[in-house]
């Protein structure tokens, strides 16, 4: 038997699949997973099971009519049975219908649309979504296949970054939208406060361009820290990020990478909160700094705007609050990493 898994986009909502996913053909042995997923997201599945397989989503040449159909030729050559649809979108529906039309029994993710809106309301109160990581489980549990977590850890040995004698902390700054962006001086602010120690090594994790060029300035500014990005694919970032005491992130595709190789990750939350049903895999509420604020969330998914226009969620925790946290991660470790 063959099953698809649709989950094209983006990498924070990839990466989060994967325990579920890796669960699912751990305890399956005997199916063949096919993984629908973007192309430049194919090394997260770099260390998985054996009858797993990824499908390779290109949005240049799948565009438009003429490439949605070349991508229902590529899915109807696998001969597929059964599909999990983990995306949900107008995308995913029309290759839903076109398996149905096979008669394949498909099975889409239930994203509880009107709770996620209703918890961003100002008297919502104690609302709690159901993880992200979780409902992948409740989709191959309505098709039939009762999948345990038994996720652990990727393994990733190999780094060329090694600090040994230094504890190690990567931070990415950045989000796709302001509100869930911690301001960029008080970020610098955490920097400085960790380096200055002189025993804690500073990794700066972002994408090429801009943010890029910001991590590059920062890198030049203080001591003992590196710019990675822009200089490592992704499954060199998830390599380094195996080795790090800490990960420091917003709510973010980093949080979920760093997560996927078991590293404690410090996250920072403003418009939306772990409620909202992203924190990433096995990590902890309490490593998780907040506001608190009755404005939060705001929204689900973040966004460039806040009704304040102040972004008071973000701009109301304090550095130090953010390394004292960091440090008491590093201090509960016998040795660095």
């Amino acid at each position: 038997m063959t099953i698809l898994i649709i989950r094209i986009s983006a990498l924070g909502d990839v990466a989060m699949t994967v325990p579920a996913i890796y669960s699912f053909a751990i305890q399956y042995p005997d199916l063949r997973i096919r993984v629908l997923t973007h192309r430049n997201f194919k090394a997260i599945f770099s260390e998985c099971p054996s009858n797993i397989s990824i499908i390779a989503y290109n949005k240049e040449r799948h565009h438009g009519i003429r490439g949605f159909i070349r991508l229902l030729k590529l899915i109807k050559a696998e001969n597929i049975d059964v599909v999990a649809d983990f995306h949900n979108v107008f995308r995913s529906w029309l290759i839903d219908l076109f398996c149905i039309l096979k008669g394949c029994k498909v099975c889409m993710l239930r994203k509880e649309r009107m709770k996620r809106r209703y918890i961003t309301r100002e008297k919502k109160k104690q609302e709690v979504c159901r993880p992200f990581t979780l409902r992948y489980f409740d989709v191959l549990k309505r098709l039939g296949f009762h999948t345990e977590s038994i996720f652990t850890p990727i393994p990733h040995k190999s780094c060329s970054y090694c600090e040994e004698e230094m504890h190690k902390v990567g931070i990415a700054p950045f989000a796709r939208y302001k509100n869930k962006t911690y301001p960029l001086n008080l970020m610098q602010q955490v920097i400085n406060t960790l380096t200055s120690t002189g025993y804690t090594k500073v990794y700066l994790f972002g994408s090429k361009g801009a943010e890029q060029a910001v991590l590059e300035e920062w890198a030049k500014e203080y001591a003992h820290t590196t710019c990675v990005a822009g200089q490592m694919p992704i499954e060199e970032e998830i390599a380094l990020m195996s080795k790090l005491d800490v990960m420091l992130t917003m709510d973010s595709a980093n949080m979920h990478l760093a997560s996927l190789v078991g590293t404690p990750v410090v996250s920072v939350w403003g418009s939306t909160t772990p409620e909202c049903g992203f924190l990433g895999w096995g990590q902890k509420r309490e490593n998780c700094i907040v506001a608190g604020l009755q404005c939060q969330p705001c929204t689900i998914s973040g966004s460039n705007r806040c009704k304040y226009g102040d972004y008071r969620c973000l701009t109301n925790i304090p550095p130090q609050r953010i390394c004292e946290h960091i440090n008491c991660i590093l201090t509960s470790q016998s040795q660095p990493k």
